[in-house]
């Protein structure tokens, strides 16, 4: 399911359906020595490209394998968003001489 975030509007009417202000009041019930002033231990977000770069750089201690596929096969970055969409388009109808699935 793709994420779409929800607008200022969506999220003022789902808190007014259930009686609450804000988002915070949904958490009313949680004792604030429960509550966490933020996460120290863990680092800044990063990218998708510049996660995948760095379970390279992790990986290359266990070595790197040889690719001898050749035809323009190469190890480049495909993000998220294109393996989303090949996988929609992969569950229509496949046009078996194309490279790429299309709906028929």
């Amino acid at each position: 399911m793709p994420f779409i975030p929800h607008t200022e509007e969506d999220i003022s009417a789902m808190l007014a359906s259930i009686g609450a202000n804000t988002i915070d009041d949904l958490f009313d019930e949680i004792p604030p020595s429960l509550i966490s002033a933020g996460l120290k231990q863990v680092p800044p977000g990063m990218s998708e490209m510049d996660v995948t770069r760095l379970m390279l750089e992790r990986a290359e201690a266990d070595g790197r394998y040889l690719s001898f596929i050749g035809a323009g096969a190469y190890e480049h970055h495909i993000p998220a968003a294109v393996w989303q969409i090949f996988k929609i388009f992969s569950s229509a109808h496949v046009c078996r001489t194309c490279t790429f699935p299309f709906i028929l």
